[in-house]
């Protein structure tokens, strides 16, 4: 057998004691962003947890689902896993980002035109229910699964090995390869991808908040205007009238003062 090189991870090294315990770790801290863009959301437009919960939990599924793919093709052949887990791991951040955008596009344009308004994403009825989580947790681990096989069919392109000795080459100990692929770059990028995509998957609901926020603070302060408007037009027409009586000269005010003494008498 041919000699291994010096660098490189081993086979099976993403799925060993320590590669394991970085991606707890990685898990831990870049969800903790998705906690973080909750906090840093307005408090009219904040979301309630349970709304959050199911927000986030959809791209959970997803990120895991992508991981575990990443994982198992990494290690299909001789190559050295962690560069290829970084490659398809640079693929899946931009020219998976824009087929996953285009992905929930699509998905939530069929959704409304079908009038599904349980699978809109972001929507989950009041009060929220766990049948449309479901649904649309399916609904995005499908274009996850879409994102996925187009990433794969990519990778089929000659050209990647090249790029393969280029990412990793110059690193010499395989611990520090697999600590810059499974946490250092992952975090970055997964932090930004998860940022963008939540308030993609949420921008629905954050407008319907919008709405019903608006129509409650809004609504009663323009009925009241009207209401002092319809008021206060009937004193301002007698005070109109008065004006023009008093203006009409000395036969409007004899028969103004003329009408009191009639209903004295009578």
């Amino acid at each position: 057998a041919a000699p291994r090189p010096a660098h490189g991870c081993g086979s099976g090294a993403l799925l060993g004691r320590f590669g394991v315990l970085l991606q707890a770790l990685l898990a831990l801290c870049a969800f903790s962003t998705l906690m973080l863009k909750r906090f840093k959301e307005p408090k009219a437009e904040r979301r309630p947890w349970r709304i959050w919960f199911y927000d986030t939990s959809k791209q959970a599924i997803g990120a895991l689902f992508i991981h575990f793919a990443n994982v198992f093709l990494s290690d299909l052949t001789e190559e050295d896993p962690c560069s290829l887990y970084l490659i398809n791991f640079i693929l899946d951040a931009t020219l998976g980002m824009l087929l996953i955008w285009l992905g929930v596009k699509v998905v939530s344009w069929i959704v409304q035109h079908k009038k599904y308004t349980y699978l809109v994403f972001g929507e989950y009825g009041d009060p929220p229910q766990a049948a449309a989580w479901i649904g649309q947790c399916i609904l995005y681990l499908l274009i996850m699964v879409f994102e996925k096989t187009v990433i794969s069919l990519v990778l089929l392109i000659p050209g990647w090995t090249k790029l393969q000795q280029i990412l990793l080459g110059y690193i010499p100990s395989p611990q520090l390869e697999l600590v810059l692929v499974m946490f250092v770059v992952p975090f970055i990028v997964n932090a930004i991808m998860f940022w963008v995509v939540d308030s993609l998957i949420m921008r629905k609901y954050k407008q319907k908040d919008t709405l019903d926020i608006n129509g409650s603070t809004e609504t009663p302060r323009v009925r009241r205007t009207e209401e002092s408007q319809v008021l206060l037009s009937p004193d301002m027409d007698f005070d109109q009238s008065e004006s023009d009586q008093d203006v009409s000269g000395l036969w409007g005010t004899s028969q103004k003062m003329k009408q009191p003494s009639y209903q004295v008498v009578i």
